[in-house]
This record gives C-alpha cells, structure tokens and sequence, in this order.
C-alpha cells in the first residue's frame, strides 16, 4: 500500500550503510560515541545473536540491533504526527561481516516518505545529516588508521 500523497514509484532505501575496516568488538562502542556525538542516546540494545541462539538455536554472526533516539528530533516529529512513535527509536544494526562490521542506519525519510506529512520533511532532513555524521565518523575514523 502506498502512502497517501507518496510517489508510488520513488524508492527510498530503508537503511544508510557504512563498511568498517574494524572487528565488531571495536566498532560498536565507537557507534554509540559517535551516536552521541550527534545527539542521539542509545534506549535499547538488542543482542540478536544471542536472542537467536537462546529462542530458536540459530547460529549467525555477531549483531546488535541498538535503538537509539535524539530527543529533540522525535519530540517534533510526534508533535506533528503520532504514527511516527511506531519508527522509533531509530534502528542501528552493528554486524560482523568477517573481516569488517557493517554498520546500518534506518533511513530517516522513511518519516517523511510512509507518512506522507509534509511537515516532518525538514525532521527528517536534519535526521538524516546527523546520520551521515555519525556514519562519515566511522568511516573517516578507518581511514585514518589505515593512513
């Protein structure tokens, strides 16, 4: 189902990614830093690994699922449309991809775009640069280490 007043055939990617040169243990504490650097607290921390291997058995790679929010962003977006309190906290996946960690971001036009408010367009504008900042944090981090 398309949103109401959404473009039916613009695609939003649903998460903004960086690639880390760095084992997993490393990164995720230096994804919070960087989270709270821009104003984000982390609310939950979902160990999936963990919750997978105790609930079903399964075996994956190491994966956490941090729900972090910026209590300035969200207080705005749920003034001008309370359905954006099902999006939050935003989603921050940290995962061991072998010889790296992939770091995810849910994508914050999602608040504009399955809305269709225009009013959170401007929200969802600032989000997402805070999110570039963090992830140009981590990557730019990477390379200078690797000098």
């Amino acid at each position: 189902m398309t949103p109401r007043g959404a473009d039916p055939t613009a695609e939003t990617d649903v998460a903004r990614t960086v690639t880390v040169p760095r084992p997993f243990a490393e990164v995720v504490p230096r994804v919070r830093a960087a989270l709270a650097g821009q104003g984000f607290g982390v609310l939950t921390e979902i160990d999936l690994t963990a919750t997978l291997r105790e609930k079903r058995g399964a075996e994956i790679e190491d994966f956490v699922i941090l729900g972090a929010c910026n209590p300035e962003l969200a207080e705005r977006a749920v003034r001008i449309d309370r359905r954006v309190g099902v999006l939050l906290p935003c989603n921050v996946v940290v995962r061991d991809a072998g010889d790296h960690t992939v770091v995810q971001v849910m994508n914050p036009e999602l608040l504009a775009t399955v809305t269709a408010e225009p009013g959170l367009g401007p929200i969802a504008d600032e989000a997402g640069r805070r999110i570039d900042a963090v992830l140009a944090e981590l990557r730019d981090e990477a390379e200078a280490e690797r000098g």
